[in-house]
């Protein structure tokens, strides 16, 4: 199937003035209806399918009529599994300062990591010590399987860190398949001091703030010029959520390094989203046989089209982790309150219930989730806070989990996870213990674990 963004649909529609108008649904038809018959009938215009059974649309109607009533007319219509408008959301960002540790960090230094040299922070942090990431691997002698499919802004194609575990995505945005990234959204200067910076990890000795959540150490031989009040690099500005795949990727990679990687783009730089094209990242994933999908945002409305999604990656055997997100309240968004989804909160390095996180019903375990040292593009690194960055330490060790188990179903996977470190109730099982887990798995019989339910 040939896949198309919604963005570039619309926006070629907009040279005229009743296109502008139009505004963007979701529609589920019945298994036998026509979608054009269904548009006819309620005057709407189909778009494109969002899934390669052609089985959900992304449609438009005229604006001139309220949605509620667009909703109410065509639910109404028995041909007519389910419509709903096509949302839009963002990444979350932390709502206070994280600040930067600069005191904390240790020295500039090159160290070997899955064949290539990285920061040395990058591998001694102390969260890797928090979780028993190395005595997990070195225990167990894993590394990560699978593939990795991470929906998010995309991942940096030149990282000499991450380069190698790269397969093929797509770019939902911009419509191209291949190693989805977000270059192409950086002004020109901005672009060329990223990418000018040096390889060298032994090279990059100066930490800056970015934005409020995020920390960046530069390559102090570019000579680059950041304020770090806004951001601004020279006369380019990055965007708030700039790089936050790669910063996502870097994380999963640093558990599990020899897993493989799918960048789907279905975020701007700016980190924002449509639902539309979120959804059609997931089916993406499950149709291209991603074992476990990394989704580190949340949606500020509910879907029932993003429940059917997760329900066909589930059936599809994609094991899916989302973040609880970053509003500290008692209650999680969509997706990772939702049915097979492991929904991952933010633990700080002396294992307390991180003060922005979201917690309560439905959280399945929490991860480190404050000042997580990790890749960003342009071979650069960051200091990054959230729990954006708790939910790819749990998907790095799901990769573990499937080099190591000959069953690895959704049951079979929050069963051994679940042997986490106890913190508090509020973040259900605990904090993400590696070293247990895959003990939990080794000491199972596969006659005892408890399959795909």
């Amino acid at each position: 199937m040939k896949w198309f963004t919604p963005t570039t649909v619309l926006i070629a529609l907009a040279a005229g003035s009743a296109a502008c108008a139009q505004t963007p649904y979701i529609l589920r038809p019945t298994a036998t209806a026509s979608v054009t018959n269904i548009a006819t009938r309620h005057n709407l215009t189909v778009v494109e399918p969002l899934d390669s059974a052609s089985s959900v649309y992304l449609v438009t109607g005229p604006a001139t009529e309220p949605i509620a009533q667009v909703e109410t007319d065509v639910s109404s219509d028995t041909e007519v599994t389910d419509i709903e408008p096509d949302q839009s959301t963002a990444i979350p960002e932390l709502s206070q300062s994280t600040g930067v540790i600069l005191d904390q960090m240790p020295p500039a230094n090159a160290s070997t990591y899955a064949g290539t040299l990285v920061l040395g922070a990058y591998i001694v942090q102390p969260a890797a010590q928090v979780i028993n990431l190395w005595s997990a691997q070195s225990a167990f002698n894993v590394t990560g399987a699978g593939t990795v499919a991470v929906i998010d802004t995309g991942i940096d194609p030149n990282s000499s860190v991450l380069g190698s575990s790269l397969v093929s995505g797509y770019d939902f945005i911009h419509n191209s398949a291949g190693i989805a990234n977000d270059w192409s959204e950086l002004g020109p200067n901005a672009l060329s001091a990223l990418q000018g910076s040096s390889a060298s990890p032994a090279n990059k000795t100066d930490l800056a703030l970015l934005n409020q959540s995020t920390g960046v150490i530069l390559d102090q031989s570019t000579g680059v010029i950041l304020d770090q009040s806004t951001g601004v690099i020279l006369d380019g500005q990055i965007p708030a959520e700039f790089g936050h795949g790669t910063m996502v990727a870097g994380v999963i990679h640093l558990v599990a390094p020899t897993a493989k990687l799918m960048p789907l783009k279905a975020f701007h730089a700016d980190g924002t989203a449509q639902l539309s094209d979120i959804l059609r990242a997931v089916y993406y994933a499950a149709d291209h046989g991603a074992q476990i999908i990394n989704m580190s945002f949340s949606l500020q409305q509910p879907s029932e089209e993003l429940k059917d999604a997760i329900q066909y990656a589930h059936n599809a055997g994609s094991i899916c982790i989302a973040a609880a997100g970053n509003s500290g309240v008692s209650q999680l968004p969509n997706p990772a309150n939702l049915d097979k989804v492991m929904g991952i909160a933010s633990t700080s390095l002396q294992d307390t219930v991180s003060k922005f996180t979201n917690y309560g019903d439905g959280t399945f375990i929490g991860a480190p989730g404050e000042n997580i040292i990790t890749t960003y593009p342009g071979n650069n690194y960051a200091e990054v806070s959230g729990t954006s960055f708790s939910t790819p330490f749990v998907a790095g060790a799901t990769a573990l989990l499937y080099q190591l188990l000959s069953e690895t179903g959704f049951d079979d996977m929050t069963n051994n996870l679940s042997h986490a470190a106890p913190v508090s109730s509020l973040i259900g099982n605990g904090r993400l213990d590696v070293y247990q887990a895959l003990k939990a798995a080794a000491s199972t019989p596969d006659t005892d674990r408890g399959g795909d339910n």
